[in-house]
C-alpha cells in the first residue's frame, strides 16, 4: 500500500488535466486480493477508483472525495490462447499490443489498436471502450470482448459472458464495456481473436488542404468501401512527425490520408484500386503505396506517434475525442480550425476520419497561457460537434473531462435511466464516483472540474 504524499503524486493524474490525490493506493496481485480490498473499503465507507496504466485522457482514474485507488498493474498474465476457438483469456494489466504478439504464433491477432496500445492495458481499454484506427472495419473493443470476470462493489467476484458468444440470459458484457469502472473492477476478460488477413495494402494520398481529403474520405465510405483503417494527418502534424521521427512525409501536403485495406488478395486489390480512383478524382496530387512491411510500419509509426511529436511545437496540448457524421466533416473541421485561430492557438488534426472520430489537438504553453482559456476553446469545439449531430466521445470515455457536458446530448430521463442501471450494480455509488454523470459535488474541489461545469452550463442553449 502507498499512502505517503510523495508516493501518491504518481497516482493523482492521468494523461489529462485533472489532478487529485487518492487517500491511498493498493496494488493487489489477484482477483481475490482485489475483492478483499473492495470489501474493506466498503466496510469503512471509502469509495474505490480502479486504475490501469494511467494513460487515459478523460480523468477516469482521478480519485475524488478521499477515494482509494486499486491498481491492476500486477494482474498482467495472458492466461490462455485458444487457437481453435480464436479467443484469449487475459488479466486486466496486460498491455493491448501483447495480446496480438502472443496470438501471432497461431496466425491470429487482437483487432482493437488504440494509439497507446504499447502501454495502455486491456482493463482500461474495456473501461473506455477503446477503439483505434482499425475500429473502422473491426469495431471498438465492445465487439471483441466475450466475457468478463469482475469484482463487484460489495467485493464479491462475478462472471458475465464467457469464452463463447451468445450465451443465454441478459448480456451484461456490452453494458460493462465502456462503464469506466463505475460498476466494478475487471479482473479477467475473454477476448475475441481474428485470423491474420491474407493480404494487407497500405497507402497514403496527399491533398492540398484538409477539406479535399475529408471529402475524399466521405466519398470512399459512401461508395460502400470500408477500409480496415482510414486516418488523416494535417500539415501541422506532418511537419511535427517529420521533425521527431524522420518519417519523410511530404510536407507540402495540406492533409494526408493513410488508408489500409485487408482481406483476400482479390478483395484488397479491387478496394485499393477504387480508393485510389476516388482520391485522384477528389484532387489528390500523389498516391503512394507502402512497398515493404518496413515502409508500412514507418507509416503507422508516424500516425501512432504523432501525438508525442506535437510536443516539439508546444509543451502542452488539449486533445479532444468528439465524433461527427462523416457528411459533416469538412464544415466541422473548418469551424474547429476557426475556433483555434480566434483564440490564437496552434491546432493539429490527426484523427480517425473513416468513422468521423475527431481528435483536434490544441497546442499551447501552460506556463504562460491560462488553462481556463484553453478549456473554453475546447468546450466550443465540443459544441460544434454536438450541433452537427455528433457526440462527446468515440473512445476516450467521459470521466471527469466531459461529464458536465452529458446534458448537451442526453435529457433528464435518459440520464436517470443510466443512473438506475448503474445503481443495480452499485447502489451506494462507491465505485469510481463523480465520473460520467453531470452534477454532483464529490469532485467539486478540483479546479478544472469547476471550470468545465461552468462552461457546460453557460454555453448550452
Amino acid at each position: 500500500m502507498f499512502w505517503r504524499p510523495d508516493d501518491l503524486r504518481v497516482f493523482e493524474y492521468d494523461a489529462g488535466f485533472d489532478r487529485h490525490p487518492p487517500i491511498a493506493v493498493v496494488v493487489p496481485g489477484t482477483a481475490e486480493e482485489i475483492g478483499a480490498c473492495v470489501k474493506a473499503a466498503s466496510r469503512a465507507g471509502i469509495a474505490v477508483v480502479p486504475r490501469g496504466a494511467g494513460t487515459g485522457l478523460s480523468g477516469g482514474t482521478i480519485a475524488c472525495g478521499g477515494a482509494l485507488v486499486i491498481a491492476t498493474s500486477r494482474l498482467r498474465r495472458i492466461l490462455a490462447i485458444d487457437a481453435v476457438g480464436q479467443t484469449a483469456l487475459v488479466e486486466p494489466g496486460v498491455p493491448n499490443l501483447q495480446i496480438s504478439a502472443a496470438a501471432r504464433e497461431a496466425g491470429l491477432f487482437f483487432a482493437p489498436d488504440p494509439a497507446s496500445q504499447r502501454v495502455s492495458t486491456i482493463g482500461g481499454n474495456i473501461g473506455t471502450n477503446a477503439g483505434g484506427p482499425h475500429a473502422l472495419r473491426y469495431g471498438s473493443i465492445v465487439n471483441h470482448v466475450l466475457g468478463i470476470e469482475m469484482v463487484l462493489p460489495d467485493g464479491e467476484i462475478a462472471v458475465f459472458g464467457g469464452c463463447t458468444a451468445d450465451l443465454p440470459g441478459y448480456d451484461c458484457v456490452p453494458f460493462i464495456v465502456g462503464s469506466e469502472g463505475t460498476l466494478g473492477i475487471v479482473t479477467k476478460a475473454w477476448v475475441r481473436l481474428l485470423p491474420v488477413p491474407e493480404d494487407t495494402r497500405t497507402f497514403v494520398a496527399l491533398f492540398h488542404d484538409v477539406e479535399s481529403g475529408a471529402r475524399a474520405a466521405s466519398e470512399i465510405i459512401a461508395r460502400g468501401i470500408v477500409p480496415a483503417a482510414m486516418e488523416m494527418l494535417d500539415r501541422t502534424t506532418i511537419q511535427a512527425v517529420n521533425a521527431a521521427f524522420d518519417a519523410h512525409l511530404p510536407e507540402e501536403a495540406g492533409s494526408l490520408l493513410l488508408v489500409e485495406v485487408e482481406g483476400l488478395r482479390e478483395e484488397t486489390q479491387a478496394a485499393a484500386s477504387a480508393i485510389v480512383a476516388v482520391c485522384e478524382a477528389r484532387g489528390a496530387f500523389g498516391v503512394r503505396t507502402a512497398a515493404t512491411p518496413a515502409e508500412r510500419e514507418l507509416l503507422w509509426k508516424a500516425r501512432k506517434l504523432g501525438y508525442p511529436a506535437l510536443a516539439r511545437i508546444r509543451p502542452n496540448n488539449y486533445l479532444h475525442d468528439a465524433v461527427v457524421p462523416r457528411s459533416k466533416l469538412p464544415e466541422v473541421l473548418a469551424k474547429v480550425n476557426a475556433i483555434a485561430d480566434r483564440y490564437g492557438y496552434v491546432i493539429a488534426n490527426m484523427f480517425h476520419i473513416g468513422d468521423g472520430n475527431l481528435h483536434p489537438v490544441l497546442l499551447f504553453d501552460g506556463a504562460v497561457e491560462p488553462i481556463e482559456r484553453v478549456m473554453e476553446a475546447s468546450a466550443e469545439i465540443l459544441k460544434v460537434a454536438i450541433d452537427a449531430g455528433g457526440t462527446l466521445s468515440g473512445e476516450h470515455g467521459i470521466g471527469l473531462e466531459k461529464n458536465h457536458f452529458m446534458f448537451w446530448v442526453f435529457g433528464p430521463e435518459d440520464l436517470e435511466a443510466m443512473q438506475r442501471a448503474r445503481s443495480a450494480f452499485d447502489p451506494n455509488g462507491m465505485m469510481n464516483p463523480g465520473k460520467i454523470f453531470p452534477g454532483g459535488s464529490i469532485c467539486a474541489d478540483i479546479p478544472t472540474e469547476r471550470i468545465k461545469r461552468g462552461l457546460a452550463e453557460g454555453m448550452w442553449v
